[in-house]
């Protein structure tokens, strides 16, 4: 039977992951609720960005996880 350690530790990478979450929850909050007063451009400007920034973050979010697996295949192969 194993025992469980007192106190599971995130891995940096989930300690970012939390990070990031939490700046994106953060911004969303700060938001006004009172969108249709901005001008369409402005806020079409700011959707773009939002946009831009989440496929950011999803495509590192890609490429960490493909070199993770790509690093576990070398070390099994070897």
């Amino acid at each position: 039977m194993r025992v469980k350690p007192p106190f599971r530790h995130k891995s940096p990478l989930r300690r970012l992951g939390d990070s990031v979450s939490d700046q994106l929850s953060d911004a969303a909050s700060r938001v006004k609720p009172d969108l249709h007063a901005i001008s369409s451009g402005k806020a079409v400007k700011t959707g773009l960005i939002t946009a831009g920034s989440v496929a950011g973050l999803t495509a590192g979010s890609a490429a960490i996880s493909s070199l993770r697996h790509r690093t576990g295949r070398e070390r099994d192969d070897s």
